[in-house]
């Protein structure tokens, strides 16, 4: 944080501690069900592509809730969005640990998937508009590396659970952990404020009017583009992480805490990731910071998942596995924002960021299907590269948008 974060104000300083904290949060309910799978699959008596549709269902309602969050922020305000979404994945994912069923399960995901999408879109916006331009990519990847953080939590709360409870009560257990970040909203409420011209200017039109803005004219070509830049995205973070415990555990054949570990030194250098990109991208530009990420991330995906590598050399391999796989959703937040003009920012950002779930979430159910046919590490592998070359082609179609300044943004640091 180092510089940007010393020289912000207090009301920026506030609204990145707010996206920061509901990010880790968001990370910590959806992560807990990567870790939960195994027992899931157990406790259910479901196949992996069954466990991989609980994961496609909350990405495929996650584009809906981004687009939704988006254009709820557009019209009635970031602040009291973000409280809304905020409580309503925390809530979901606390219904989830009294699932009795498959069928019930599959409903709140959906739900979770909602507000988690929705969350992003209001936070990330908010703080693209309140921090200053030239700090905006550092700012933003750092907010990104939330979710590491989150990931983390997960990941050492999951080992505990695990440890020192049955199984067949242990994911429950996580799941009602979920709760937590309902907390945030007390100091989302007290902390901050909209940013001025937040909401769009149009506040008679119909809401689906709010919806649609994203395909007026004159935005057009970034929605079309910046939608394909999400299904990359988010289809190889999906297919890489959402059977990526399993793959450690069943294919390695690492224990729980074993596999913890190796998960551990790969979020480290996802939190490293997010950082370097934000420090990338205002420095080189947007468009040559995700085409490194994503070219060095392909590879390393590659060699991760095909290569015969000892246990030693997959712990070493799983730093740079981490560490480029954060570089491209850390750059997206500032770079969608800077697409879109006040109005409709919010709007744009949601469905650009989160349309790539409705594809995307096809990914871990694909990952799950090839799996039984040419092994777990194959469909991981081709699955996720595939889906990083589409991010390649979405980034040279877009503009460089480095520095730009937001209408409101002179008044918005008070």
């Amino acid at each position: 944080m180092s510089n940007w974060y010393s020289e912000s104000s207090p009301l920026e300083r506030r609204t990145f501690w707010a996206s920061f904290g509901g990010w880790a949060l968001d990370a910590l309910d959806v992560q807990m069900f990567g870790l939960a799978i195994p027992a899931l699959i157990a406790a259910f008596g479901i196949s992996k592509a069954d466990a991989g549709l609980l994961g496609s269902v909350t990405l495929f309602f996650g584009a809906f809730g981004g687009w939704l969050g988006g254009a709820l922020g557009d019209r009635f305000g970031r602040v009291k969005a973000l409280q809304i979404t905020v409580a309503t994945f925390a809530l979901a994912t606390f219904a989830s640990a009294f699932a009795m069923n498959y069928t019930q399960l599959l409903a709140l995901k959906a739900i979770q998937g909602l507000g988690f999408g929705a969350e992003w879109a209001c936070g990330a916006v908010l703080m693209a508009e309140i921090i200053r331009p030239e700090h905006r990519g550092r700012a933003l990847g750092t907010v990104q590396s939330a979710w590491a953080v989150g990931w983390g939590a997960a990941v050492l709360l999951s080992a505990l659970v695990f440890t020192y409870a049955p199984a067949e009560i242990a994911w429950r257990i996580l799941f009602a952990i979920g709760l937590l970040p309902a907390l945030l909203i007390i100091f989302i409420r007290r902390g901050l404020k909209e940013p001025p011209r937040a909401v769009a200017k149009d506040a008679e039109a119909p809401f689906l009017a709010t919806l649609a803005g994203v395909f007026r004219p004159d935005v057009l070509r970034s929605t079309l583009v910046g939608g394909l830049f999400g299904i990359g995205a988010h289809g190889g973070y999906a297919a890489l992480t959402t059977f990526l415990p399993t793959f450690l555990r069943e294919v390695r054949h690492l224990s729980v805490l074993g596999s913890s570990f190796y998960l551990a030194v790969i979020i480290i250098a996802f939190f490293c990731g997010c950082v370097a990109s934000g420090i990338i991208s205002d420095r080189v530009g947007r468009r040559a910071n995700v085409a490194f990420f994503a070219s060095a991330c392909i590879a390393t995906v590659l060699v991760y998942v095909f290569a015969p590598l000892t246990d030693g050399q997959m712990l070493v391999l799983g730093f740079p596995l981490g560490f480029f796989s954060a570089g491209i959703p850390a750059s997206m937040a500032a770079l969608f924002s800077e697409l879109y003009p006040a109005g409709v920012r919010g709007t744009g950002v949601g469905f650009c960021y989160n349309f790539g779930r409705v594809v995307s979430a096809a990914f871990p159910f694909l990952v799950g299907f090839l799996s039984d046919h040419i092994g777990l590490g194959p469909a991981i592998g081709i699955d996720a590269a595939f889906a990083y070359s589409l991010v390649l082609i979405a980034v040279l179609l877009l503009p460089e948008t480095r520095g730009k300044v937001f209408e409101q943004a002179a008044t918005a640091r008070i």
